[in-house]
């Protein structure tokens, strides 16, 4: 719509009005760190809601719906980056992964320790200004990612119940989603 790349050119033309040098790589970087806490927190013996284990199936769970996800949508949408450098800026992958790795962090010690989800959310939140102010991305890729991200953490959770709950049972059914060299499938895995 006209409002939103409105909106769009005039967040960038603020930022580059106050900031026309800006660079850094910090954002390649942060996107990762809500994630890296929880591990962190597991790996010094701090339990969350879930095992070390658990934790990691979860993540990887929420990273493949992702991927899943914000891959093929940036090849759809075929949107230009701000700079120029090339057609995916929508939605922001680094937003999302940095959002996912929050709520991923508010759901194993958010109950425990608020302030962390905060922390989590504050990091992901830089990390969406960040691919801004790097002239990567526009405010509604961002604004996408972040919603794509949370999406991603959250629809894991959900389906992990349902994966664990079949998993003790000798005679279980699992999908995985498969992505890699520019194909997507899925593995079907029957216990007999």
């Amino acid at each position: 719509s006209d409002a939103l790349k409105n909106l769009n050119t005039n967040t960038k033309e603020e930022i580059l009005e106050h900031n026309p040098h800006f660079l850094t790589h910090v954002d390649n970087y942060a996107q990762f760190a809500p994630a890296a806490i929880v591990f962190g927190l597991q790996a010094f013996g701090n339990k969350g809601v879930h095992t070390a284990g658990q934790a990691a199936v979860l993540y990887s769970m929420s990273m493949v719906i992702n991927t899943a996800v914000i891959f093929p949508l940036k090849k759809f949408t075929h949107i230009q980056r701000p700079d120029n450098s090339g057609f995916t800026s929508f939605p922001s992958g680094h937003t999302s992964t940095a959002f996912a790795g929050a709520e991923f962090l508010r759901r194993e010690y958010g109950q425990k320790y608020p302030w962390l989800a905060v922390t989590g959310y504050a990091i992901a939140s830089g990390t969406g200004l960040l691919r801004m102010y790097n002239n990567k991305h526009w405010f509604s890729d961002v604004v996408a990612g972040a919603g794509f991200g949370i999406a991603s953490t959250s629809l894991a959770y959900w389906l992990y119940p349902k994966f664990n709950k079949k998993a003790n049972n000798p005679h279980s059914f699992m999908a995985l989603p498969n992505i890699g060299g520019g194909s997507y499938g899925v593995t079907l895995v029957k216990n007999f």
